[in-house]
């Protein structure tokens, strides 16, 4: 079972015969010495916390879990929101036959196999639920083996994933599955979950006590994940001895800082940058740094740090700042020329540069314009005295033929046509007043007025 799996059984999911299918009850059940996090897993709707976009009365999930819902699911959301717990949930409610595969072990030999026995036991009046792990991983092949079972409702497709299935899901399978997006945990959901914990029969039994400031602190270290709350627990437990209360001293001793939830190929990979790139945009310095450290802490890989700063000084400060690009390019060539961590200083130097920099999206507008026209077809061929006059035969083709060449002109520049044939009023660069634009802006027109002869 993935990590990525809230309240996952103690055992790895089965790399055997994966036809072998059983009760559900049995698949998810734990033992008394598995970790607080799985023994905690719900048992009941109930029990079930956050996720209430989903859950409310009559919505599909409540529907599947309740055992009346028809369609398959895909579970999609950030670790530690409920998504094992939800598909244990689903495939108790139906009491029909279960198998469970994860991506991490299983081909697409194997989910033939289990489509197949599927088929026959669906004969006899007894439909499969397949609990699927990590179905990002899968293989497209190995997916659109899945897509006729689905599509039939051979089987009850259940399958989680930390990935955007737009990203990682092929279409057919998306478009036979209910997708259903869980969100983290908010704090008043992990603060229930940890007092059940401290409580509950299966959890700590009422063995210790916690603190107001101790809970708050998990809570604040869980950043919305149930599983890493109750990890975060059980470890700060462990230093409390019986009848005694974990307070906050404890808490910081035994878990010094909070994981970075990051996935370097998965959604916070993408929302991190993303985040980084548009704090940059608005000119907030501090937010910019605070997620090029999240990323850098996380381990993210300079270089793609570096290449979205070379893109955002052009795509977003261009000639407002033109010396933005240059910092950015050089921040890019110090990470390859001295790695890590002291490549991080020349990381947020760019930064901090890009951040406090005037901006101007003239660059990516204007070059946008231009591709827009020539999309539409606008080719009309290049005028005649600016073609490549190098070659034999080229002036009795009339190639560079009457070409001025303007550093003849004292003042650099002369009236002459260099737009194709019907082009002469595009206008595609239009800069801003904002930094080094506002001077190109004052004789910009003047200097197109010369060009064009009006």
């Amino acid at each position: 079972m993935s990590q990525d799996s809230l309240f996952g059984p103690a055992d790895p999911l089965s790399g055997g015969d994966p036809a072998d299918s059983g009760n559900a009850e049995e698949f998810f059940k734990v033992g008394p010495g598995a970790p607080l996090a799985a023994r905690m897993r719900p048992r009941t709707l109930d029990e079930v916390a956050g996720q209430q976009h989903l859950l409310g009365q009559g919505r599909p999930l409540r529907r599947l879990i309740e055992g009346s819902g028809e369609a398959s699911v895909i579970l999609y959301g950030p670790p530690g929101t409920g998504k094992t717990t939800i598909a244990s949930l689903i495939s108790t409610a139906t009491g029909q036959k279960f198998v469970g595969l994860s991506a991490l072990n299983s081909g697409v030999k194997q989910v033939r196999e289990v489509i197949d026995r599927a088929r026959r036991d669906l004969i006899h009046g007894q439909r499969t639920v397949l609990f699927i792990d990590e179905v990002h991983r899968f293989s497209k092949t190995q997916q659109d083996a899945l897509l006729a079972a689905v599509e039939n409702r051979t089987v009850l497709l259940v399958a989680a994933t930390t990935e955007n299935p737009s990203f990682s899901v092929v279409a057919p399978l998306l478009s036979r599955s209910l997708l259903l997006q869980l969100e983290s945990l908010e704090p008043e959901d992990i603060h229930q979950l940890l007092e059940r914990a401290l409580s509950d029969e299966r959890g700590l039994a009422a063995r210790i006590t916690a603190s107001a400031e101790a809970l708050e602190q998990l809570v604040l270290l869980a950043g919305g994940d149930a599983r890493r709350a109750l990890t975060y627990l059980e470890a700060a437990a462990e230093a409390v001895s019986d009848g005694g209360e974990l307070d906050v001293d404890t808490v910081r001793d035994n878990v010094n800082r909070a994981v970075i939830r990051y996935d370097r190929d998965g959604d916070q990979h993408y929302d991190i940058v993303s985040a980084f790139i548009k704090s940059i945009r608005g000119s907030d310095v501090d937010a910019a740094l605070h997620y090029l450290a999240r990323m850098v802490e996380a381990g993210e890989d300079p270089r793609f740090i570096a290449r979205r700063l070379v893109v955002h000084a052009s795509e977003d400060i261009g000639m407002a700042d033109p010396t933005a690009l240059q910092t950015a390019v050089a921040a890019s060539q110090a990470v390859q020329l001295i790695g890590m961590p002291e490549g991080r200083l020349a990381l947020a130097q760019a930064t901090i540069h890009l951040a406090t920099a005037p901006k101007s999206p003239a660059v990516i507008n204007a070059i946008g314009a231009a591709v827009a026209d020539v999309q539409k077809g606008h080719l009309a061929p290049v005028p005649a005295h600016l073609r490549d006059g190098h070659y034999e035969g080229a002036k009795k083709m009339g190639s560079a033929v009457g070409y001025q060449y303007p550093h003849d002109d004292p003042r650099g520049v002369l009236t002459q046509q260099y737009m194709p044939e019907g082009m002469s009023d595009r206008v595609y660069y239009q800069p801003t007043e904002h930094g080094v634009e506002k001077k190109i802006s004052s004789y910009l027109g003047r200097l197109r007025r010369i060009v064009r002869g009006h």
